[in-house]
């Protein structure tokens, strides 16, 4: 089956979080939030070495919001229920339907750092791609020295499967960085 023609719904929450596709009109406020935690993201993301303007981010909102319809990449904004603050992204990636298997991705807006907000996120979207997906393989992969985005896998039972040495390039394409490849699995 094509995976257009999959039906799932397109958001889900948590207790504290609305977790939904991107939609268009979410560029500024995702502008914002990135501009809020450049110096944090540029260290591991490639797409934060440089400031988006607020037309970037809306253009990137609405490709984002394209590839979920057509099941390419499944980006979802995180949005706190009790305030609609859009407090960061997570989403299902590098996606093999035949498994069917996703790679779980995610950042903060650092103002919002602390809080356990991604930590309850990623538990939602694991029961969502379980659940709703009927995913039989998630993955997290992290720089090893990203330990603050190596905590979340370690906390909700992932198992750390192994340590690629050498898989990858710091985000400033300055070195070579190691990843770890993180697990769960539903048999």
């Amino acid at each position: 089956m094509n995976p257009i023609m999959l039906d799932f719904p397109n958001e889900f929450e948590t207790e504290r979080l609305l977790i939904r596709l991107p939609k268009p009109g979410d560029g500024k406020e995702l502008c914002e939030a990135l501009h809020a935690s450049h110096n944090e993201l540029k260290q591991w993301l490639p797409f934060a070495q440089k400031e988006q303007s607020e037309e970037e981010a809306e253009l990137n909102v609405r490709e984002a919001h394209l590839k979920f319809l057509k099941r390419e990449d499944l980006r979802l904004h995180i949005f706190h229920k009790s305030t609609g603050q859009l407090l960061g992204c997570t989403g299902l990636h590098r996606i093999v339907w035949e498994i069917p298997k996703f790679e779980i991705g995610y950042w903060i807006n650092t103002s919002c750092s602390g809080n356990g907000y991604i930590t309850e996120a990623v538990e939602g979207l694991i029961a969502f791609a379980f659940n709703e997906l009927h995913a039989k393989r998630l993955e997290i992969r992290c720089d090893t020295n990203n330990l603050k985005s190596r905590a979340i896998p370690e906390r909700l039972a992932f198992k750390l499967e192994g340590i690629l040495e050498n898989d990858d390039i710091s985000a400033d394409k300055q070195e070579l960085r190691d990843t770890c490849v993180y697990a769960k699995i539903k048999r």
